[in-house]
C-alpha cells in the first residue's frame, strides 16, 4: 500500500490541527459577553489563524493537483471510493469557503483584516450592515457543515483502521510503514 507524499501528509495535519484550534476558538470568543480585550484578542487570532487555513488550503489544492493521490486498496467498494472523493472536494471547498466567508463578514462589519497585526489585507468590500448579517449567517453555517464533514472523515478514517483493517488510514499516518506515493 502506497501513502500520501511526505508534504501532502505535512499539510494534512497542520491543517486539521489549525481549523480544529480556529473552530474551538471561534466557539469560546463568541460566548465571551460584551466586547471585552480578551474578546477582540482572540478574535484577531481566528482572523490570523482563518488567512492561514486560506493560504494553506491554496498550497495544498496545488500540491493534490500536481501530485495525484494514492490508489486505493483493491477492495475498497466503488460508491466508498464515489463517497471518498466526494467528500474531499467538499472539505476542499469549505476550506476555502469558511475563512472567505469570514473575511469578507469582517469586511462587511467595517472591520479590515490586519494578519498578525502587520500586513493589511485588501479591503475589497465597504462596511455594509445588511450584507454583514448574510455574511455571519453563511459563516456560521458553513463552519457548521465543515464540522460536521470533518466529523465524518474521521469517523470513516477510524472504520478504515480500526473495523476494516484495510490500510487506508496508513496512508495518511505521519508515521506510517507504508511506502510513499511519488
Amino acid at each position: 500500500m502506497h501513502r500520501y507524499t511526505t508534504v501532502a501528509i505535512v499539510l494534512h495535519w497542520t491543517m486539521a490541527l489549525l481549523i480544529i484550534a480556529t473552530f474551538t476558538l471561534g466557539l469560546v470568543m463568541t460566548d465571551i459577553p460584551g466586547l471585552t480585550p480578551t474578546k477582540l484578542k482572540y478574535f484577531s487570532w481566528h482572523k490570523w489563524a482563518g488567512v492561514t487555513v486560506l493560504a494553506l488550503a491554496a498550497v495544498r489544492l496545488l500540491w493534490r493537483l500536481l501530485q495525484h493521490p494514492p490508489a486505493y486498496a483493491d477492495p475498497l467498494p466503488a460508491w466508498q471510493r464515489g463517497a471518498a472523493h466526494g467528500l474531499h472536494w467538499l472539505l476542499y471547498l469549505l476550506m476555502f469557503g469558511v475563512p472567505l466567508s469570514g473575511y469578507f463578514y469582517s469586511l462587511a462589519a467595517g472591520v479590515p483584516v490586519v494578519y498578525f497585526g502587520v500586513f493589511d489585507l485588501p479591503v475589497l468590500i465597504g462596511a455594509d450592515p445588511a450584507l454583514k448579517l448574510v455574511l455571519k449567517d453563511v459563516h456560521y453555517w458553513l463552519t457548521m457543515l465543515l464540522a460536521v464533514l470533518v466529523g465524518v472523515h474521521v469517523a470513516a478514517a477510524l472504520k478504515h483502521w480500526l473495523v476494516d483493517r484495510d490500510g487506508v488510514m496508513a496512508r495518511m499516518l505521519p508515521f506510517s510503514t507504508a511506502k510513499e506515493h511519488r
